[in-house]
């Protein structure tokens, strides 16, 4: 499907993890706070563009971005997070009502991006065989500080053949704008992750034998600083619940 058309189909009620979703599309993760908290956010991607490359930063009060022109971030995402001070206490799939003139959207490139040139080569995505969500971990590697906010960074993880993990490495590599190759290879507990079957974001997938977890840096990095830093009001997207954009993923290789 084209992008636009996934972004109706959400925006008319579908919820579901956007991967595998409008291939050849970028997606995006989204981050809204207040005006007065988006320096800091900018900053912390800024100090932090391994796990969040910003993509876009949208004016006060709108809901609209140069990467979809006809979308409107209140919508069109499949669901959404809303925080209080650092605490979640809403799932919307629509998040009009909470919707202020002060807010300032941030989306921040998504590793989806790069799963259709895996594909391409062959390279098997195994949430989305499975139909699942991707597996997404806290580290114990904590993000350089920005301002009022800090926090651990967030991996998300494929397994992959051994065999075919170099060639991971090239082929995301090339995508930077959408986090680029992998932070890390193998051995989870030398990122502080204890049980890859238990993941704090999205599903667990199967790691057969001959098979080594690959973790690249994910944008819900910025709800673990939401979370650690108890801003006043912010929205996030759904972990894995991305926003489609209307841009090619071949715009974002080098």
């Amino acid at each position: 499907m084209e992008s636009a058309a996934v972004r109706a189909r959400f925006r008319a009620g579908l919820r579901c993890p956007s991967a595998g979703f409008a291939p050849g599309y970028a997606q995006a993760n989204l981050v809204v706070v207040p005006a007065g908290y988006a320096y800091d956010v900018l900053l912390f991607a800024q100090r932090n563009p391994k796990p969040c490359p910003v993509l876009d930063v949208t004016d006060a009060g709108s809901p609209h971005t140069v990467l979809a022109e006809d979308a409107d971030l209140r919508t069109d995402l499949p669901a959404y997070r809303v925080w209080r001070s650092g605490e979640l206490i809403a799932e919307p799939d629509d998040i009009r009502e909470y919707w202020s003139a002060d807010l300032v959207a941030f989306l921040i490139g998504c590793s989806f991006t790069f799963e259709a040139p895996l594909l391409a080569e062959g390279i098997e995505i195994r949430h989305l065989r499975a139909g699942t969500n991707v597996p997404m971990y806290r580290t114990d590697r904590r993000c350089r500080a920005a301002g009022r906010l800090a926090g651990p960074l967030v991996v998300s993880m494929r397994p992959l053949p051994a065999g075919r993990v170099a060639d991971a490495v090239r082929i995301s590599g090339r995508y930077r704008s959408v986090h680029g190759a992998p932070v890390h290879i193998g051995a989870p507990e030398a990122l502080g992750i204890a049980d890859l079957s238990a993941p704090d974001f999205g599903d667990p997938v199967e790691i057969r034998p001959g098979e080594v977890p690959v973790f690249w840096a994910c944008g819900v990095t910025p709800q673990s600083a939401i979370m650690a830093s108890r801003p006043p009001f912010a929205i996030t997207h759904a972990p894995g619940h991305m926003f489609v954009t209307d841009v090619p993923e071949h715009h974002y290789a080098d």
